[in-house]
């Protein structure tokens, strides 16, 4: 049975991690799959309430580490599957704007592909983050020559061989840790497929990225884009 491992980075998300556990639990469970989410050094009651939930839910670990941001944390958990020997690596998010329903048609999809990522063509998440995403997908573009349709998508399932293989060229401190993984698989000649999903709106609390945040993090990257390219 393929060993599947469900990685899910969380930062100040009380007011939505119990409700996205119960969502998704009963597709870790019918997969019996391990379902592992990251306390990025949340301010908040986020790690209190995953520690209670472990204690209901066999198939769930709680871990925590020093607040490092979305890239670092997922990079965590990626290196954290791959440890355990996980076959095919799950990424979603704790904010509750991705749907557990559409994970089948993704999983349908495993063998024939390195990756599956979703592609968010109607999104309820505001027009600032739709912007970042087009002017990804052209900074990419010039940057590394490939087409990506939605490079940051926190819905992909990618296959743990190939993962391990390409994960060390990812800075540990990335912030666009899927981002990159993205570019490399196609870079690298793999087989990545797009799907659509649905992408909601926050379903509860404060989104902690800001316009200022962003694009401090914009900048950053075409830094870290072009040495990368030159390693690629």
């Amino acid at each position: 049975m393929d060993k599947l491992y469900f990685i899910i980075p969380a930062y100040n998300e009380e007011a939505n991690i119990e409700h996205v556990i119960n969502q998704w639990y009963p597709v870790v469970e019918s997969h019996n799959g391990q379902m592992v989410i990251i306390d990025d050094g949340s301010t908040d009651h986020t790690y209190e309430i995953l520690r209670n939930k472990e204690k209901e839910y066999p198939l769930l670990t709680a871990l925590s580490k020093k607040n490092g941001g979305h890239g670092a944390t997922i990079l965590y958990g990626y290196q954290y599957a791959l440890e355990h020997h996980a076959d095919y690596i799950f990424q979603t998010d704790s904010d509750g704007q991705t749907l557990p329903e559409e994970f089948e048609m993704f999983w349908a999809k495993r063998k024939k592909y390195d990756m599956v990522i979703g592609l968010r063509k109607k999104r309820e998440d505001g027009w600032s983050r739709l912007m970042v995403t087009r002017v990804l997908r052209l900074v990419i573009g010039i940057c590394f020559r490939v087409r990506v349709p939605d490079a940051n998508t926190p819905y992909r399932l990618m296959k743990g061989q190939t993962l391990a293989r390409y994960i060390p060229l990812v800075p540990i401190d990335f912030n666009l840790t899927n981002v990159l993984l993205s570019v490399i698989f196609l870079k690298k000649g793999c087989r990545v497929k797009w799907l659509p999903i649905t992408f909601r709106a926050r379903q509860g609390g404060k989104n902690s990225m800001n316009m200022k945040k962003i694009f401090k993090i914009g900048v950053k990257a075409l830094k870290d884009f072009h040495y990368m390219n030159q390693l690629l």
